[in-house]
């Protein structure tokens, strides 16, 4: 049997603790699912605000009391608390870094849950996040075999380990994830200072005369990887990526890894968030799904109208725009809408002012909670997905677990595993262009569709029986994880 490695993954969010958007179910699955096959992973994410510690169950742990980290020449306390993620196979070891001027006084990740508006000072905020994990293993003693960072939140990591703790981490190996490319963390060049880097990290944070975190990251990084293997493939052959950013990997090859969702967190069969259960053997208690969203959302109990979700920032790099554009044509085909946010964004008074003006067919949640999350997962006719950039959702292959039939754009990491209904065994409806006639056309085609109810019925089942599991991430990532201890310098 191969060696059990450890790892020590850090992200800006992963459920139960902090959920965003569709990457917090994403590194909850990876995490189980490593932990699963053997590893010894655990998890270091930051607390913010509105986390609750009780419904947690966040606790101290002695020897990470009122740790001092420095942010430019000034110390503030970080306590690093000590939770788990689990499920009914395996439980993963969770390290919550609380602090009250950076994390606990925000109500939000990197915006503000009521006004939207994003935080001014998260270039000091992650700097202190990312310092705490650094200062969490060396009081715990442990360097893990693979620190694996997530996002640009966590790129001052790899630089902090090569150029402050060299010695101490010097059999530890760090992969650095891209997780959306035009989020780099950019902010202005007076910001390095506070990093604390040496010469070679404070150069390496620099881009563009600016402060760049994920720059920083893959500079010092031992592989770079991307959520999808068409991110990879469409981050290698652009000109910015290839000229400006590939000489970084050192001569390796950007891996694109493939995703799939937690099948205990997103089953029709056991949600516990979804009764009466059903599933692709006997789907027919969706229906009574459907009616506890419509009771739910506050709209009719019709079930002649299909019901279209909408779930995700309101904003012009998910299309919401272009969603918005569509919703008249899906009100003439008597369609039902139901829009979830976490937060106010760009769009969320022309989406109001679409609730207001047609009560008895558009909702709008703005923020939602888990369980209305399921429900509208389990309970929609249609999910749609009309993303002018996106890495690699999850929704749309939660969706497909639950009958729910994804219209999704082609972009990224989107369609991976998605058939369009014109072909056999097609479980989703595919188009290519960013524009609001392409997105209506879709929809259209889709709603059309669910009118014809046998058909329907085996694009559903199609649907449901569509693999969608962690273990389309599990082998990749042992590789992966693997092949990078075996890494020379």
């Amino acid at each position: 049997m191969a060696k059990s490695l450890s790892v020590l993954l850090v992200s800006s969010e992963v459920y139960p603790f902090i959920k965003t958007s569709e990457r917090a179910d994403l590194w909850y699955a990876h995490a189980l699912g490593t932990r699963e096959v053997g590893h010894d992973l655990r998890v270091m994410v930051p607390k913010y605000g509105f986390i609750s510690e009780r419904k947690n169950r966040i606790h101290e742990i002695n020897r990470l009391r009122d740790i001092p980290i420095m942010v430019g020449s000034d110390p503030h306390p970080a306590t690093v608390k000590s939770s788990s993620i689990n499920n009914p196979r395996v439980k993963v070891q969770a390290y919550i870094t609380t602090n009250s001027d950076y994390l606990d006084v925000n109500k939000g990740m990197l915006h503000d849950n009521t006004t939207g508006a994003l935080f001014p000072n998260n270039d000091e905020r992650f700097i202190f996040f990312n310092r705490t994990v650094i200062e969490t293993c060396l009081l715990l003693g442990w360097f893990p075999d693979i620190i694996h960072c997530v996002g640009w939140e966590t790129g001052l990591i790899p630089a902090l380990v090569r150029t402050q703790y060299p010695n101490e981490f010097k059999k530890t190996k760090i992969m650095m994830t891209i997780t959306d490319f035009d989020q780099q963390g950019v902010f202005p060049a007076k910001s390095i200072p506070k990093a604390g880097l040496p010469p070679a990290g404070a150069e390496a944070a620099k881009y563009k005369n600016k402060m760049n975190f994920l720059r920083a990251g893959i500079t010092f990084a031992d592989r770079v990887s991307t959520i999808s293997p068409t991110v990879a493939k469409e981050l290698s052959a652009s000109k910015e990526f290839k000229e400006n950013w590939l000489p970084l990997l050192k001569g390796k090859q950007l891996m694109g890894v493939p995703h799939g969702i937690d099948m205990l967190q997103w089953t029709p069969k056991a949600d516990p968030f979804v009764k009466p259960k059903f599933s692709s053997d006997d789907p027919s208690n969706k229906s009574a799904v459907r009616e506890l969203l419509q009771k739910g959302a506050g709209l009719p109990l019709d079930p002649t109208c299909p019901i279209v979700s909408f779930v995700g920032p309101m904003n012009e790099d998910r299309g919401f725009d272009l969603f918005l554009e569509a919703v008249p044509s899906l009100l003439k085909h008597q369609a039902q809408i139901v829009i979830c946010g976490d937060h106010p964004w760009d769009f969320r008074k022309d989406a109001e002012a679409l609730a207001k003006k047609h009560p008895k067919h558009v909702v709008v949640k703005v923020p939602f909670e888990e369980e209305f999350l399921h429900l509208v997962i389990g309970g929609s006719t249609i999910l749609a997905k009309p993303s002018r950039s996106e890495a690699s959702g999850q929704y749309q292959r939660a969706a497909l677990a639950y009958g729910t039939i994804p219209v999704v754009r082609s972009t990224g990491g989107l369609d991976e595993g998605l058939i369009d209904i014109a072909e056999p065994k097609g479980n989703a409806i595919l188009f290519k262009k960013a524009d609001a006639k392409d997105v209506e056309k879709a929809l259209v085609r889709a709603v059309e569709a669910a009118a014809k109810h046998d058909e329907w019925a085996g694009i559903v089942a199609h649907a449901m029986t569509t693999h969608v599991g962690w273990s389309l991430s599990a082998k990749p990532y042992d590789e992966l994880y693997r092949t990078l201890m075996k890494d020379k310098e």
